[in-house]
């Protein structure tokens, strides 16, 4: 009798097979795009079978492939005056929760001119700012670094 009752909880187990423990349904329906600013909850393994949550924030770039079971989406964010992107499929179970925390009206479905369009102002910047050091340093800079040099003598 025991052999037939464990026989029938296996088949019972067997109706009913999780084969993702991402909800789905629920990642299908969200309304990510493009320009958003997103904040994805990644799992990350710490040691063997402990987790922890790391938050990673930026502008989704672009969702690719719609809702089928390969569909991706691009995150990026400068991080230390350097830009990083992440893609992250869409139905992993290594992603806990997607949160949109602000959404901005675009008009393109891709945003890779972003890359371009900071590396210009990076640029931009750099050319308006001076050199302060050595012989490119202008005469009233000079005469506080030497008042400076001074004072602390």
């Amino acid at each position: 009798m025991p052999e037939s009752a464990s026989r029938d909880t296996v088949l019972r187990r067997m109706n009913k097979v999780i084969v993702s423990t991402v909800d789905m349904e629920a990642r299908k329906k969200m309304d990510m795009r493009p320009g958003d600013t997103v904040r994805v909850w990644q799992k990350i393994e710490e040691s063997k079978g402990k987790f922890r949550l790391q938050a990673f924030e930026g502008l989704l770039l672009a969702r690719k492939h719609g809702t089928e079971a390969g569909a991706t989406f691009t995150v990026r964010r400068v991080s230390g005056g350097v830009g990083v992107e992440k893609i992250y499929p869409l139905y992993t179970p290594m992603i806990d929760k997607i949160e949109i925390i602000k959404r901005a009206r675009v008009r393109r479905a891709k945003l890779y001119y972003i890359r371009e369009k900071v590396a210009r102002e990076a640029r931009r910047q750099l050319r308006r700012s001076r050199m302060m050091t050595g012989e490119n340093m202008p005469q009233e800079a000079e005469a506080v670094a030497a008042e400076s040099e001074t004072q602390a003598a």
